[in-house]
């Protein structure tokens, strides 16, 4: 009779070892084997968090285009925005919880379009004759934003590329590395701000060291940063899509 006990403790030798692999840390590609864990990647992981923040700020700046999608907080309430934005301008969208509107700049010139509700100013929770009028007039258009308007400056910003990172980018507090991760398919070593409080920062580990996704100090927003470098198209709207309103704008409604 043939006896089975050699095979039979084979497996288990083999079982064994796939239970012993199994329990090792992550980043091993086979039992006893370490695997760099930057190889492949852009190689800022192994750098100080100061040069990290460095770099990834220099790659930012240097970067014809970027898009921004997410949430920011601030007192003046809380926005979403999804704007791609250039050196010479910016396009997109900005809402809140009471309004949306998109805006477009090209250079200095502003505009900004919403529907006809937008551009109702109401007075003692009525609106008058002549702000429906004007809202009618409005809404859908392009409205060229006077630039000795006081809503000028704040509007642009949304699509003032170096406003918006410099905003963003800033982490406060002692920089310190965090976790590695992965945002949306992109390898990435996080920086902090103190321990976390003053901001978070996830850096690409691939390409450059661009930033690709930001957590604002004191719970301001988290926004995603993506196509770097992608071109698109940057355009006046056609005239008859266009209003020139030539004063101070009405208030809107939000």
């Amino acid at each position: 009779m043939t006896s089975f006990a050699p095979a039979v403790r084979i497996h288990r030798r083999i079982a064994l070892v796939f239970v012993l692999c199994g329990g090792l840390v992550a980043g091993l590609t086979a039992c006893g084997a370490d695997e760099d864990p930057d190889k492949g990647t852009n190689g800022v992981a192994k750098l100080p968090a100061e040069q990290i923040e460095e770099k990834t700020r220099a790659a930012a700046d240097s970067a014809d285009t970027v898009r921004l999608a997410g949430t920011l907080v601030s007192k003046g309430g809380t926005y979403m925005l999804n704007m791609k934005l250039s050196a010479k301008g910016g396009t997109g969208s900005v809402s809140s919880k009471k309004q949306s509107f998109v805006l477009l700049r090209i250079e200095d010139e502003l505009f900004l379009k919403a529907d006809a509700d937008f551009w109702i100013h109401e007075e003692g929770g009525k609106a008058g004759p002549s702000d429906q009028e004007a809202a009618e007039k409005l809404g859908g258009k392009y409205v060229k934003v006077p630039q000795d308007d006081p809503t000028y400056r704040q509007l642009r910003g949304f699509t003032d590329k170096k406003v918006l990172l410099d905003g963003l980018l800033a982490l406060h507090g002692t920089v310190t590395k965090g976790d590695r991760g992965t945002v949306a398919g992109h390898r990435t070593i996080q920086l902090l701000g103190g321990k976390g409080e003053g901001g978070a920062l996830d850096v690409s580990l691939e390409n450059k060291p661009y930033p690709v996704r930001v957590a604002r100090a004191g719970g301001g927003g988290t926004v995603s940063l993506a196509d770097w470098g992608r071109p698109f198209p940057l355009e006046a709207p056609k005239g008859d899509d266009t209003v020139d309103y030539g004063g101070q704008l009405p208030k809107s409604s939000g």
